[in-house]
């Protein structure tokens, strides 16, 4: 196995980056390839918590190289900001991170405007207001400012004049807003390429090389299957390829093959923002696993909704993305509470469905639960489970088709059971 995926197999929040600094170890590659500072991967180790949001997983390991591929948009004095903040725990080289010359580069105008549109809207989306999908837009209206335009400060200056012309009417007109001048954005622009110019290069011709020599690469997804701009729950969706797909459009990937497609999933499900969410609870037992679990936004603090395992859900995101594994989190969350439930089908106007396929009505949906005995394992040995858990993870697995490869019980890094090898 030379290439394994990472992917989130819900609606983000699964506990990616736990999963990707691990699988570092073994990896020479870790490729982030869609998204953008939206993202919040937490790694803790001892007293230590990281959260990183542009810069790869990978980036705590010197054994590996953590690459910005080129489907990712580019918050630059973001990028910065977070090199300065993980210094003490590592040092950053060019050598050791690489930032794609054709990254869309998200300006202050996208920012400014994903404030303002979620501000005003009356059905609100749930955006993090980091100007991602403004800039996903100005991309496939190609009209971006690309990595490789910051150092190019006439290049610059015309690609922002363009992206500018349609903005200033809005912030004008519709909006009412006051926006920075183009010459105080091209300056500020300009300036940060300098900075961060050691880091670009053409990271497509890196990872094909990479793949020459056989390296093991990891290719870090951000976000979860639910949210992708096609296979989502739209519109509550974010603005990229969040599955398998994004692997090929935001990075490359010149044998057009993935190894291994390793699908994160929380122990139960959780949701930030709006949309529609079948298995939520709204009985005092959801507040406890909100508590228990820390169900806060890594980057906006948000309020997580939670609810119980949807496997209608789990198996149209296994079925997306091709997944051949997943790695099942928190799994200590659930330990001790009172109750415990699955959801295995949604039923809707008296008909029964065991996959959440797009033509359904998720609004609509009544999800019919099997409630399973409560275990309170300690994890203490981290082997040796109860008849219950076992009941709860052989039931996963059946219906989903796939192994659980790895089982997580708290956020340390120890604190995790291989049950099937990655990177043999």
């Amino acid at each position: 196995m030379h290439t394994l995926a990472i992917i989130g197999a819900q609606w983000g929040d699964e506990g990616k980056g736990k999963i990707t600094d691990l699988l570092c170890q073994k990896s020479d590659l870790v490729v982030r390839y869609q998204g953008g500072n939206n993202a919040g991967h937490t790694i803790v180790f001892g007293t230590t918590k990281i959260v990183l949001h542009q810069i790869p997983s990978g980036i705590l390991h010197n054994n590996c190289v953590s690459v910005i591929g080129h489907g990712v948009v580019f918050e630059p004095e973001a990028f910065l900001q977070e090199l300065e903040e993980i210094k003490p725990y590592t040092n950053v080289t060019p050598d050791q991170l690489k930032l794609s010359l054709n990254a869309t580069v998200i300006t202050s105008y996208h920012k400014l405007i994903d404030g303002l549109r979620e501000g005003a809207a009356k059905n609100k989306i749930g955006t993090t207001n980091k100007g991602i999908g403004p800039a996903y837009e100005d991309k496939i209206a190609r009209r971006a400012v690309k990595v490789k335009d910051l150092l190019d400060k006439q290049k610059l200056s015309e690609r922002l004049e363009v992206l500018l012309s349609e903005k200033a009417f809005l912030f004008e007109h519709l909006y009412k807003s006051d926006f920075p001048k183009l010459e105080d954005e091209l300056e500020r622009l300009y300036t940060l390429g300098q900075k961060i110019k050691p880091f670009i290069t053409d990271t497509f011709s890196f990872i094909d090389e990479a793949v020459k020599a056989k390296k093991k690469i990891l290719f870090e997804g951000a976000q979860g299957i639910l949210l992708d701009i096609d296979y989502g729950s739209y519109p509550y969706v974010t603005s990229s390829s969040t599955g398998m797909a994004g692997v090929f459009t935001g990075a490359g990937l010149s044998t057009g093959v993935i190894d291994e497609r390793l699908g994160i999933v929380k122990a139960y499900t959780t949701r930030v923002g709006s949309g529609p969410f079948p298995t939520e609870i709204f009985e005092p037992i959801g507040e406890q696993i909100q508590q228990i679990g820390n169900e806060f936004g890594a980057t906006t603090g948000r309020k997580r909704r939670c609810g119980w395992l949807d496997l209608p859900m789990l198996k149209y995101a296994v079925k997306s993305s091709a997944l051949t594994s997943i790695a099942l989190t928190k799994v200590d969350v659930l330990s001790g509470l009172d109750e415990l439930k699955i959801c295995y089908a949604y039923q809707i106007q008296g008909q029964q469905y065991d996959c959440a396929y797009p033509g359904l009505d998720l609004e609509q949906v009544t999800p019919l639960y099997k409630s399973l005995t409560p275990f309170t394992d300690d994890f203490k040995d981290n082997k040796i489970y109860s008849i219950e858990l076992q009941e709860y993870l052989y039931l996963i697995e059946s219906e989903l088709g796939i192994p659980i490869g790895m089982l997580a019980y708290g956020p340390e890094r120890d604190e995790i059971n291989f049950r099937r090898r990655y990177f043999k």
